[in-house]
């Protein structure tokens, strides 16, 4: 069954932000409260180089994808970055996270785009499958060493 995908709008604000804390909740990874999620999304919901993707049918979602661009001196469009994609544990299997994904990338083809960024922990195989059955690599073509990814908190 497939999910119809659409661009968020701010008033999606709190649909995203409670996908985002059930997707870092499933992790056990950190994630700031439900209000602190929903004031930021629906900032970060108005600005132009940032896109949320929301996937479903009806009033219920099963994912989102959250891209952020930006400028780079590669291309004539933005480089993207897809900062989280997240499907409900129950709805996985069923293409939802694939439609996500195509629709990301096509919208970030129609921005000029020319790359996309993903973050992957290393021992999240399944991510890592599923990128990677869709054209993502983390080794530059021609070269043999895997590409890192640093952070620092500040």
């Amino acid at each position: 069954m497939s999910a119809a995908v659409r661009t968020a709008t701010q008033e999606d604000a709190p649909a995203v932000a409670a996908l985002l804390h059930e997707f870092n909740t499933e992790f056990g990874a950190p994630v700031p409260d439900l209000p602190t999620l929903t004031r930021r999304f629906a900032e970060l919901l108005g600005r132009t180089d940032v896109l949320v993707l929301l996937a479903g049918n009806g009033a219920v979602l099963s994912g989102f994808a959250y891209l952020t661009f930006r400028p780079s001196p590669y291309w004539d469009g933005p480089l993207a970055q897809l900062e989280e994609l997240y499907v409900r544990p129950e709805l996985r299997g069923r293409g939802t996270g694939t439609q996500l994904l195509q629709r990301a990338i096509a919208l970030t083809r129609e921005r000029q785009g020319q790359e996309m960024h993903i973050n992957v922990d290393e021992v999240d195989r399944d991510a890592r499958r599923f990128y990677e059955r869709h054209g993502f690599i983390n080794v530059e073509p021609g070269q043999d060493e895997r590409m890192l990814c640093y952070l620092q908190e500040l």
